[in-house]
Parts: C-alpha cells; structure tokens; sequence
C-alpha cells in the first residue's frame, strides 16, 4: 500500500488525496519526530513558569484571562476538546474527516505546535487502522480555525465519542481503538488547543474540489464540443490565432481540447445550409471563454491551497528561537474567498452548459432536430423533463454561489468577531461540484442523441468513441420514451468517474 511520509514542511494536495481517498499509510518522518520532540521541550518548560501562557496556562477565547494552575491543566486540554466537540447535523463524509485528521496532523508535525511526539503518533495510527471519528455538517465558522469537527477528531484520539471504523459501522471511539491496539492519548499543556485550532477542513475540501474539477473542466469542454456538433455549429471560434490575441490560458486550454474533440467531424460548419447564420449563439460560440475563466480561477485556487498545504497553522505557535506567540494564522479567509471564487464559476460553467442543452431540444433553434429530440413528438415527450431536472441542479448551483466569505457572525463574547465562513463556503461548493456533474451529464445525453439523430452526417471520432463508449455503458440512444431516471443516473457515472474523458482521449490524446 502506498506511504505517504509526513515531515516538517508541509505536504502536497497529491498527499492529501492519497490519503483521503486513497487509503494510504501515513509515516511520520525522523525529522518531525526530532522537530515534535523540540519544541515540547520549550512548552514543557513554559509550564513549569509561573508567569501565564496563552494556551498553555490559560484559559481560552474570551476566557483567557484566568491563570490555570499545574493540577488543573490536564483537565483543562481534556475540557476543551469535550465542550468544543460541539457539531450538529448529518455526518460529514469520510474522505473530508480523512483530509481534516491527516491536515492536523501535518501542522502538528511542523514542529510549531508543542504537541508530544506520541500524540502525533496516534493520530497517523487512526488513519491507518481506518478509523474515522463522526463529524457533523455544523459547527465551524472557519475562524480560529474548523473548531467543532477538529474537536470531534480530537475526542476520538482520547477514547471519546463515534467513530466509523474500517468496515463502515459506526461504533464508540474507545471500542475501536481497543480493537487496533491503539491508546487513548492523555492531553498535556497545550496539546487539546492545537488539535483544534486549524483551517483543515475547509483546506482539505478545497484540495479534493480542485482534483474533481480537473476532471469535471475537461469534461465540460467534451460536452460543449458535443453540443456544438449537434448544432451544425462551426469549429473556426476555436482557432488558436482568435485566442493568441486574448492570451487567457484556461481560455486557450479549452479551444484546444474542443478542437481537439471535434477533429474530422462531419457535422461542423452547416452555416449556410438549409437555415443560413452568422455566428452560433453566445452559448456555443463562447464556451471557452467561460470554461477557461472558470479554469484560470481555479489556478489562482491551486496557489492558495499550496500555500496552505506547507503553512502550520496554530495559535499560539512555537517559533525556533524558542518563544511561543499569538497570532490570528488560523483565520480562513485566504481559503474562504477561493472557495468562493469557485463555486461562482462552476454555477456560470452548469448554467453555459444548461443552456446547449435548452437549445439542443427546441426545434425553433436547434436547425433540423425534432422537439425535444422526441421519437414522435406530441406522442413522446423526449428530453424535455431532462432539461428540467437540469435547470432546477443549475438554478441551486446560482443560490449556492452567494459567498459564504461575505458574511460574518461574531462569535465567543465579541473576542472572535470576524469571522470567515470558511467550512460554509467548502460544504456548499462540495454540493455545487457535484450537481455540475449531473449537469454535464445531462447535455452528454442530449448531445450525444441529437447527434444519432443526424442521419447521413458523420460525426467527429472522437465523438463516435463517446457514443460507443455511453452506449456500452447501458445508456440508450433515440427512441420511444422510456423510464429515463436510469439513463441519467448512468450518464451521470459515466461522467463522473472519468469514463467521458477516458473514451475521448483514446481518440485525442490526453487533453489540457
């Protein structure tokens, strides 16, 4: 099974999926058990000072103020993860709470936490015996960090709480760990705050959304080059030399993976056939400027997240020469405003795509295919509940691209009064990259009939492939009306796990 081994400087998103989706074992390196080891040593002799520190022999938020004594510090670590483990609401998924462990425990082994080598430890061992504490939906409002599902993980560590094991059953976090061989850590000074006190979830959530959306981008680019065919619309917007003189990348990127995809196509440029235009609609002619801005705003995402991925983030923190200082680090917004960012562009990417799909199955528009891509229209009704379940994905998509970031709740008796909505902005860009999947889904489906309709003219073959490739797949082509749910539902994997693209790139080659 593949390793991924956890130093001082950070990890790769690659790391965090591996982890997260992937199931790999993660090593602590010899470097950050020496760099754990170190700066224990500064906060051990912290405590043994009677002069207070924040987080060490303090209390916390807007109970700082209180000097807590030796006997009581113990307690003090265990009561804050107890009374912070405080999320409501459904179970969040498995390869979230993976990503928020293994990015915990990536800061901690940073060697700026103060957290003893042995809780480190235990924190790799969870992820290896596949142990997932349950994390619920609310509870983070993404400054000083995704507080209440860290908690949750940090209760497991000590014995406490739910957790779900290997084999899916969610059992008490004591009865898992008895079952590993794996002991409940006692928390020391300091230790119970900096399991807590991070962005990880939001940041774990922005590295998978960029991995789904590599794939779902390309994709995008597939289904528009299939709708633009469908139409009889022409190829040449996509000539490289139009898209030199506005040197956007992701814009480039886009025209040439739809070239690409229509390459020998029989059914592009029918302009001044039997219902003579111009130019195609702003829907099919500009689908690379829209899918390349969504492209070159996920670019600027990937920096953020990278920047994150070797940040440690804690408060307080113990730097090298060995003080231990405030600091407001753990505050989301770097990561809240890309999350953001995104789900703005994948709302404008599902409505673009909406759009193909309402003028693929409207015969005043469509230039020869029946309503609907109906059997016999009247009789059969065809795709036009399809556009429907499409539009009412899309219209969600637009309410969840209202950012979160822009709001603010103060929180912890005003000490906490800015905050990010970090973990809020990542839930509901999580829901719209899975509703874009259906909804390029859906134009598949309609393209990829529209395309079967156009009998006498040969498609590009790359474009055969896909529809060899969805038909082998189980889903149907033209004909009567049917049960339809079933056809979508297997688009909609088809899109999903990569088999669209896979079908494609046997014809095009890997695409941008």
């Amino acid at each position: 099974m593949h390793t991924v081994v956890v130093g001082t400087s950070g990890v790769t998103a690659s790391d965090v999926l591996a982890v997260a989706r992937g199931g790999a074992r993660v090593q602590l390196s010899e470097e950050a058990l020496a760099a754990l080891a170190a700066a224990r040593e500064i906060v051990d002799a912290l405590a043994a000072k009677p002069d207070p520190v924040y987080g060490v022999s303090t209390g916390f938020g807007a109970l700082a103020t209180r000097h807590i004594g030796p006997e009581l510090r113990a307690q003090l670590q265990r009561n804050i993860v107890r009374s912070h483990a405080a999320g409501m609401g459904p179970r969040v998924e498995r390869d979230v709470v993976r990503a928020l462990m293994f990015l915990r425990l990536k800061t901690v082994c940073s060697g700026h936490t103060g957290v003893r080598p042995e809780v480190a430890q235990t924190m790799a061992d969870l992820l290896n015996a596949g142990i997932t504490p349950v994390v619920h939906e609310y509870g983070s409002l993404g400054c000083s960090g995704d507080l209440a599902p860290l908690s949750h993980c940090a209760l497991a560590l000590m014995g406490e709480g739910d957790a779900e094991g290997p084999d899916g059953a969610v059992r008490p976090a004591a009865e898992l760990l008895a079952q590993h061989g794996i002991q409940p850590v006692e928390l020391r000074e300091k230790e119970g705050l900096a399991l807590l006190n991070g962005t990880d979830g939001m940041l774990g959530m922005l590295v998978m959304a960029l991995a789904d959306l590599d794939t779902l981008y390309r994709s995008a680019d597939v289904t528009a080059a299939l709708s633009l065919e469908a139409l009889l619309g022409t190829d040449k917007v996509l000539a490289p030399e139009l898209h030199a003189i506005r040197p956007h990348p992701g814009q480039a990127a886009s025209a040439a993976n739809m070239l690409a995809v229509l390459k020998g196509s029989g059914l592009t440029g029918h302009h001044q056939d039997d219902a003579p235009r111009v130019q195609d609609a702003y829907s099919v002619r500009c689908a690379p400027q829209v899918a390349g801005a969504g492209r070159d705003t996920m670019a600027h995402a990937r920096l953020v997240a990278d920047r994150e991925l070797a940040s440690a983030v804690d408060n307080p923190v113990v730097l090298p020469d060995g003080r231990v200082e405030s600091n407001g680090n753990f505050h989301g917004a770097p990561v809240a405003y890309v999350l953001d960012f995104l789900a703005v562009a994948v709302a404008d990417l599902g409505s673009i795509a909406e759009r193909r799909t309402d003028r693929l199955l409207d015969k005043n528009r469509s230039h020869g295919l029946p309503p609907f891509l109906a059997d016999d229209a009247g009789v059969d009704s065809g795709l036009m509940i399809a556009q429907y379940t499409q539009a009412a994905l899309v219209s969600e998509m637009k309410r969840l691209a209202v950012p979160a970031s822009a709001d603010s709740i103060p929180s912890s008796a005003m000490q906490e009064d800015h905050v990010s909505m970090g973990w809020s902005a990542a839930r509901k860009l999580r829901t719209a990259v899975d509703n874009l999947t259906r909804v390029l889904a859906v134009e598949l489906y309609a393209a990829t009939r529209a395309i079967e309709l156009r009998e006498g003219l040969t498609p590009a073959p790359a474009t055969r492939a896909v529809i060899d490739a969805l038909r082998e797949a189980g889903v149907q082509g033209p004909g009567p009306d049917r049960f339809l749910a079933p056809d979508l539902a297997a688009a909609d994997a088809f899109v999903r796990d990569g088999r669209l693209l896979a079908a494609v790139e046997t014809v095009t080659g890997p695409l941008q």
